[in-house]
């Protein structure tokens, strides 16, 4: 994972937690839940172009971010099970795999 997106999801997972902090005590959430809150309850990229300019920003090709998701379902499902039609689906999934590999690495997973 290229370090200027471990640190922009990572500073988001924390927005996160601290908006649930703010709401309830972090603790009483599963750490599952904290991963979903962060990664998947809502869009983290919003709009095509929004994607793209996101994959640009983080220098990741198209085919390259598509390889990496690719690589994590089969890791996690034993198959490929996504088709990426657009940048935002393609974004948004590449978000939620390293989101999960950012919980796992400080143990919220």
């Amino acid at each position: 994972m290229k370090q200027s997106i471990k640190t922009e999801l990572t500073e988001h997972l924390n927005d996160t937690i601290e908006y649930l902090d703010s709401k309830t005590l972090v603790e009483s959430y599963l750490n599952d839940e904290i991963h979903y809150k962060a990664f998947n309850e809502d869009y983290y990229i919003i709009g095509y172009y929004n994607a793209e300019q996101w994959l640009i920003e983080h220098n990741l090709s198209v085919f390259e971010a598509i390889s990496i998701c690719n690589e994590f379902e089969i890791d996690n499902y034993g198959e490929i099970q996504t088709t990426f039609d657009n940048a935002e689906k393609l974004v948004n999934n590449l978000v939620y795999w390293y989101g999960y590999e950012i919980c796992n690495e400080l143990e919220l997973n």
